[in-house]
């Protein structure tokens, strides 16, 4: 747990005369940013709408002491919304930038594209809302230049996505964001909002295609649909809810034993059979006698002598398959499959995995 929570520290670096500029370092402090509060060296006046209601937190797999903490973008239920509403209102955050063309500059330098590109390139954003408290480098405006400093922005707040389905502008401030930056050792700094939790930040992978359909949950009225990227909810239309992720059950194997008498058997797990020839009769072991195994009750058709034992022989699999659980074996209208694909050489497209995932 000491490695995710080092990886998900967040820290207050480059401001202006900083020379760190967002680098692997040790020090700092966690910046943590309220869903409404503007943050300090705001680019524009806030673009977020704040009529939608709160949505409940993102259902994501189980975390682990050696997982990466970090999510697809594509991922279903990753972002919330309001269906038909816009989170954001992006052609005023277009007139903010394009009104102040220092800001504007440096809004394009962050982003890496020239500035008269981004108009257009706000426009190719999807406007939606967090689910998940999500860890992101921000970017202030400060005397003339950008500013860059790491923050985990809280779960409700409005972001414009883009197609790879990572965060790229926080509205209530109008700042480009970028990916986060790993640090050592921060200080925590700003008011933890109720429910915060280290462990409970997530970081936004871009997705390993571009995403076609965005899967959001609607808290007002609790339902779910699908909105396409560069939309402003126009286009919103209903869509099943994702698969829930697969839950982690406790191990019901015993550790071997350690004694000299033979292993003894648990009630839970199947007796192991034993091959037996003509009218033998299964020696009992443990208190427990085997059954012959099935190979020796009916013709085998295998080329191996009868009368030699395998050691590797084991009881009939009689078990249902147990991978169905996985996110990505659901029915054909499963939002897994309407998030991101990638065209074949043949035209088709291909279903992403929903979840990115790594160990340490």
């Amino acid at each position: 747990m000491l490695v995710a929570a080092a990886a998900l520290a967040v820290v207050l670096t480059n401001r202006s005369g900083d020379t760190d500029h967002g680098t692997t370092g040790s020090g700092g402090e966690v910046f943590l940013q309220n869903a409404s509060a503007t943050g300090p060296d705001p680019f524009t006046r806030s673009t977020a709408r704040t009529d939608g209601g709160s949505a409940p937190p993102a259902s994501l797999p189980p975390r682990t002491a050696t997982a990466v903490p970090e999510v697809s973008g594509s991922t279903p239920g990753l972002y919330g919304g309001t269906k038909s509403v816009s989170s954001c209102n992006v052609e005023q955050q277009v007139r903010y930038l394009s009104g102040e063309p220092s800001k504007n500059a440096a809004f394009a330098s962050v982003i890496g594209i020239p500035p008269a590109d981004v108009p257009d390139y706000l426009r190719s954003l999807t406007p939606l809302q967090l689910r998940v408290d999500t860890r992101v480098t921000n970017h202030g405006f400060r005397d003339g230049a950008p500013t860059t400093y790491q923050a985990v922005l809280q779960a409700g707040t409005a972001v414009m996505v883009d197609g790879h389905g990572v965060p790229r502008v926080r509205c209530a401030c109008g700042n480009p964001l970028s990916v986060a930056v790993p640090q050592k050792a921060p200080r925590t700094t700003g008011t933890p909002w109720q429910g915060y939790s280290s462990q409970q930040v997530v970081v936004v992978a871009p997705s390993v295609t571009v995403v076609n359909v965005f899967v959001v949950y609607d808290p007002q009225d609790d339902g779910w649909f699908a909105r396409q990227p560069g939309d402003t909810g126009r286009h919103d239309r209903p869509a099943p809810p994702p698969p829930r992720p697969p839950t982690v059950s406790p191990s019901t194997s015993s550790s071997p034993s350690t004694s000299s008498s033979s292993p003894s058997v648990s009630p839970s797990s199947p007796v192991p059979c034993v091959t037996v020839t003509g009218t033998e009769t299964p020696t009992p072991s443990g208190g427990i006698t085997p059954s012959p195994c099935p190979s020796t009750l009916s013709p085998s058709t295998s080329t191996a002598s009868p009368e030699t034992p395998s050691d590797s022989s084991g009881p009939p699999d009689s078990s249902p398959a147990t991978d169905s659980s996985s996110p990505g074996s659901g029915a054909p209208e499963s939002p897994a499959e309407l998030t991101s694909q990638s065209p074949q050489a043949d035209g088709s497209a291909a279903a992403v995995s929903p979840m990115a995932s790594g160990t340490r």
